[in-house]
């Protein structure tokens, strides 16, 4: 009996073991950690980008002063964008 109990706690503590060493091998590296952020920061920032040109052209094509267009669109891009990197962050 007690020395079921022995063989369970050993293979307990190497599965553990083996655990922590594949996690230290798969560490990623400041240069994947680095690359990750810029993916974020694009797939938050490109949509906002889009979203005032496309809100400036078609403030363009309205008569008179308008930024209506364009301010609906940064905010869409907003949005979008931080759905984007929540759903990046969230795989």
């Amino acid at each position: 009996m007690n020395a079921d109990r022995n063989r369970r706690l050993q293979q307990q503590v190497d599965r553990q073991a083996r655990r922590m060493k594949k996690a230290e091998r798969e560490r990623p590296t400041l240069l994947a950690q680095t690359i990750y952020i810029g993916t974020l920061g694009l797939v938050f920032v490109l949509p906002v980008i889009g979203g005032a040109y496309l809100g400036q052209w078609l403030d363009s094509l309205a008569a008179g002063y308008s930024m209506r267009w364009t301010l609906s669109f940064i905010f869409i891009g907003v949005v979008v964008g931080a759905m984007n990197v929540y759903l990046l962050i969230r795989e």
